[in-house]
């Protein structure tokens, strides 16, 4: 048995750039997966700010200013993005479960669709509230 020629190529994450063009349905999909966990860090926030409220006024005075500061009206704004466009991106793997639009063209545009639906939604929520 001969043994084999070893390939120098480059291993995955040096990809990125010459061998390795990112596509819309690749980026959409990893943010799917980033938004996923800044959703579990939002929950963690709001569960902060239940606990403090039910442990003492002094608690709950202190997160309630850090969450309702300018800095945490960005936080929330950036977690009700995340949420939408976490919202968005199931909704998109359901219709592809489904059998529908599962061809690169339409993946592509619903990929620009959910960023600019998620973005759509967070302006539409933080004007409503």
């Amino acid at each position: 048995m001969a043994d084999p020629k070893p390939i120098n190529r480059p291993l995955s994450p040096f990809m990125i750039g010459p061998y390795y063009r990112p596509q819309m349905t690749s980026i959409s999909s990893i943010m799917v997966r980033i938004t996923g966990i800044a959703t579990l860090g939002t929950v963690f926030l709001v569960v902060a700010w239940l606990l403090a409220a039910a442990t003492s006024p002094r608690a709950f005075a202190t997160v309630d200013w850090l969450m309702t500061g300018i800095v945490g009206d960005l936080v929330l704004t950036a977690a009700t993005w995340a949420i939408w466009y976490h919202t968005l991106g199931r909704l998109r793997h359901l219709i592809w479960d489904l059998g529908y639009f599962v061809d690169v063209p339409a993946g592509e545009r619903m990929g620009w669709g959910m960023f600019i639906g998620a973005t759509i939604l967070t302006i539409i929520t933080v004007i409503a509230v």
